[in-house]
């Protein structure tokens, strides 16, 4: 009932966005980025292994996802099988093609091409996976890194690995929670690296969900964690040595020798995010809080536009998948301080099941690997593997979001409309920020409207600099601009934004 409700809402949705889009003259996000169906549940395949005949079902419920240097795409699914696919770029599917390569894994949530290995992690190991007689076949199963507490609790999951511009992977596990957890052992909730000598490290702690993990241009790697106790709404966090998430439950190990993080002070509820920032040393905000509902409830993976312009104009930049949604947000991230911070914006939906893992090829295409685990997504499908590729077209949308001393510095797509975007009356304003607590998510708290007193349009024709007040540190200052056009009179393909604003910059 749950998820047929679920499924009624997100059609209703999708009918009332069309009837807008009609009256609005909004375009839609498939004129710019088209979905490529490849499997979905109840969808035939082809296997070339042989136990598996030609049309039978294969259930990809993805849990890792990679791309090889060929070109083909790797996938581990739910069942503790690891695919590889030929064809997944074609538009032709008779080019579609898929061979097992390993099977009898644990609950698989992550996948990295190593050389000529696979690198994927598994509940109680991080796993080499080697062809080493050249058959196509997984033969040697090379235990690469372990070393965490698993307790058998459903809530133990492992992300990762991803690997950070210095060459060590990291690795994130869950919270255990409910029946048979044992968060006081090491080390639930934490972040892991993997040095390039082979050295298991624990470096953070603090987490709840740590679904997504990525890197970077930097090669700074980042992890997303969801909405639920101790964690209000989801977020994305820069991963370093010794900083403290939020999250409690696993702090137990923080005393031993090895660990890293000393958080120096009583973790207990705090009005606000900003008061328990202030009052506990290890505390980190979020580089970007993802405000719940508005951009998403669940969210997962972490992955860099490293196209150069083959996936459209926003190289550099950083999408987010998010689970309960079933769609794709992107993140513009800036250093204020020496600290992470950026805004997130809404940028593809209408996948057929929830949005798990994400990877691009060499064409710049997006590999979008879907399964919905149990939980409920508005897709209305269990599982799947689809392809998100650029039309060519470009989407008239905020492209960066910049703080100021004073306010904010917006960039566009296009060039726009002078008369539309210098009249602060096209732009509406409000700042928010979260509880600190053990409850079960958190509202958007201490809310303030804010004054939009001055748009200023660049000599670029494609910048815009909003004067605004008042400023307020480790607060959301989220936008919307639904009077702002472009040159060409059209509106904005997605005409919000959310800026996390944990420092502001000096004059």
């Amino acid at each position: 009932m749950v998820k047929m409700l679920a499924h009624i809402l997100a059609r209703v949705g999708c009918v009332l966005a069309v009837c807008a889009c009609a009256n609005t003259g909004r375009a839609d996000e498939s004129d710019y980025y088209r979905i490529v169906e490849l499997y979905t549940s109840n969808t035939l395949s082809h296997s070339r292994d042989k136990s598996w005949k030609p049309g039978d079902q294969l259930a990809m419920e993805v849990g890792g996802l990679a791309v090889l240097p060929d070109g083909r795409v790797v996938v581990a699914v739910r069942k503790g099988e690891v695919w590889i696919i030929d064809g997944a770029d074609s538009d032709d599917r008779e080019d579609l093609r898929a061979t097992r390569f390993a099977a009898g894994l644990h609950e698989p949530l992550g996948l990295l091409a190593d050389g000529n290995d696979l690198l994927v992690a598994q509940r109680t190991e991080l796993t080499r996976l080697r062809d080493t007689d050249h058959d196509g076949v997984a033969d040697a199963y090379l235990t690469e890194a372990s070393g965490w507490n698993v307790s058998g609790n459903y809530h133990e999951y492992i992300f990762g690995p991803k690997r950070d511009g210095r060459g060590n992977l990291w690795l994130t596990t869950n919270i255990g929670i409910g029946k048979d957890a044992d968060n006081t052992k090491p080390w639930r909730g934490w972040g892991l690296m993997l040095t390039p000598r082979g050295k298991l490290k624990p470096m953070c702690a603090g987490m709840r969900s740590p679904a997504g993990l990525g890197a970077n241009a930097a090669g700074d790697v980042f992890f997303t964690d969801q909405q639920g106790n101790w964690v209000p709404t989801n977020t994305l966090h820069h991963l370093r040595a010794g900083a403290f998430y939020g999250h409690p439950d696993g702090l137990a190990p923080a005393s031993r020798d090895d660990s890293p993080v000393k958080v120096g002070a009583t973790v207990k509820p705090y009005a606000s995010y900003p008061e328990a920032v202030r009052a506990i040393p290890a505390l980190v905000p979020p580089a970007v809080w993802f405000p719940y509902m508005k951009m998403g409830r669940s969210a997962t993976d972490v992955v860099l536009d490293d196209t150069g312009g083959r996936f459209g104009p926003f190289a550099g930049q950083l999408f987010v998948g998010d689970f309960t949604h079933a769609q794709v947000n992107r993140v513009f991230l800036e250093k204020v301080g020496g600290q992470y911070q950026g805004a997130c914006f809404p940028f593809r939906s209408g996948f057929r099941a929830a949005v798990v893992r994400m990877a691009f090829n060499k064409q710049g295409q997006m590999f979008v690997g879907m399964t919905n685990r149990g939980w409920n997504s508005f897709g209305d499908a269990s599982y799947g593997l689809h392809r998100l590729e650029w039309t060519g077209k470009t989407p008239f949308e905020v492209h960066e979001m910049r703080a100021t001393s004073d306010g904010f510095l917006l960039t566009f797509t296009q060039q726009v409309d002078p008369k539309t975007a210098g009249d602060v009356k096209s732009y509406r304003m409000s700042s928010y920020t979260y509880p600190y607590s053990g409850a079960y998510g958190g509202k958007e708290i201490q809310t303030k409207s804010l004054k939009v007193s001055s748009a200023t349009v660049g000599d670029d024709g494609r910048s815009v600099r909003l004067v605004v007040s008042p400023l307020r540190a480790m607060f959301v200052h989220e936008l919307h601009l639904p009077g702002v056009s472009s040159r060409d009179g059209k509106p904005l393909l997605h005409d919000a934004a959310y800026y996390t604003l944990n420092r502001l910059p000096k004059r």
